[in-house]
């Protein structure tokens, strides 16, 4: 697959409406793809979004289930969080599952970059799949309140499929781990 720049948008100026540690909002000033006048509203993240998918010996992964304040529902997802920009990711990765799980991997495979909800943010992640595990103690944020799965991948896999797993990163990196392990 090759790359084009087929960029039909002018951008005439650009403001910024709100900021916090985690996005930026920012209104442009277009010319659009018709050459009228238009306003184009974008979500820059501030981290880069990462997810792990740890398979155990047997087939297992483990899932993580919270509360998602913005949905106003519990969630069963991999486990995933924000990596600092600048820091490799695969470092944040692995922190990010010590902290979710208490899972240590000792081989890792990088299962590719995401862009999630790509036509009003900029964010982009890495899904990883984990292997090798060790379990020991989770250590969440202060905002976070988690509960650990531990069932077949193939099952997580199924509730990806039927809807009863709706999170972004967790569907392409169950998919995409699913379809990299051998069957």
């Amino acid at each position: 697959m090759t790359q084009r720049n087929d960029n039909h948008w002018t951008l005439i100026g650009s403001r910024e409406i709100y900021r916090n540690p985690w996005i930026r909002v920012r209104e442009d000033q277009v010319l659009r793809p018709d050459a009228k006048p238009g306003i184009y509203g974008v979500v820059e993240f501030q981290t880069v979004a990462l997810g792990i998918v740890p398979v155990d010996e047997n087939g297992d992964t483990v899932l993580v289930g919270q509360y998602r304040y913005t949905l106003g529902q519990y969630s069963w997802e991999l486990p995933e969080g924000g990596g600092a920009k600048g820091i490799d990711p695969l470092e944040e990765a692995r922190r990010e599952l010590v902290e979710e799980t208490g899972i240590s991997a000792s081989a890792w495979t990088d299962l590719g970059q995401f862009h999630l909800s790509n036509s009003v943010t900029d964010e982009s992640g890495r899904i990883y799949l984990a292997q090798g595990l060790s379990f020991g103690e989770q250590r969440p944020d202060g905002d976070e309140v988690l509960r650990t799965w531990r069932l077949p991948l193939i099952e997580a896999h199924a509730m990806c499929m039927d809807g009863r797993i709706t999170d972004a990163v967790s569907i392409i990196g169950i998919t995409r781990a699913v379809s990299f392990l051998p069957k």
